[in-house]
């Protein structure tokens, strides 16, 4: 069953399995004998019959609405569903608009990339944050690379130099086993000169674990 408080849309488990999409039990779709009551200002009206609450909902000119069906007996509400429908949709409409969604996306490299494939993943780079999404940039080592892990950490710290202004350093670079990881996000607003001038110091030492041999 739905979840007890109001919901113009609930999602119920259907036999299948799958989720089914309903609405609430309202005025004559309410079928048991008797429900507890609440009126349209919120109060406490207690246990009435199903005709009399159906009686009180008419003479106000509202619905009767079915809030809390798991309820023993069930609690009814006396509102106007349609008004109380619309303003929960607009609610809804504004809070996607409010959302941020943050996505991640990763850009690997080599410790000996060459310059024309670091100048294209650059640009990706480039693309993503302009796009408003942060990018984890892994450095992945092979072989006898592993013992050298200040080529990444010098790689990384190049690559924060050369995105200037468009990027701030979230998460300083960090290895982990033959990986080496530096996550980067959308700079919110133009840098002053001295932070500028101070970026570099934002790409703190990486933690490097002892290689294996």
């Amino acid at each position: 069953m739905c979840a007890s408080s109001l919901n113009p849309v609930c999602l119920e488990t259907a036999t299948t399995g799958g989720l089914i999409s309903i609405e609430p039990r309202i005025n004559e779709r309410i079928r048991v004998p008797e429900v507890r009551l609440v009126g349209a200002a919120g109060e406490q009206i207690g246990i009435v019959s199903i005709d009399d609450a159906l009686r009180l909902a008419l003479e106000a000119d509202l619905d009767l609405v079915e809030v809390a069906p798991e309820a023993k007996p069930p609690v009814c509400k006396i509102m106007d569903y349609g008004k109380f429908k619309y303003e929960a949709a607009v609610k809804a409409r504004e809070a996607r608009k409010n959302q941020v969604n943050t996505v991640i996306k990763e850009m690997k490299l080599r410790p000996k990339i060459d310059s024309h494939d670091y100048d294209t993943k650059k640009g990706h780079v480039e693309r993503f944050l302009a796009q408003g999404d942060k990018v984890k940039i892994t450095i992945m080592f092979r072989g006898r690379e592993q013992s050298r892990p200040e080529l990444g950490y010098k790689l990384l710290q190049k690559l924060a130099e050369d995105l200037g202004e468009s990027a701030v350093v979230e998460s300083a670079p960090l290895q982990d086993g033959r990986n080496m990881t530096m996550v980067l996000a959308p700079a919110r607003k133009k840098a002053s000169a001295p932070k500028a001038a101070a970026k570099t110091a934002e790409v703190a030492e990486p933690a490097v674990e002892a290689p294996t041999e």
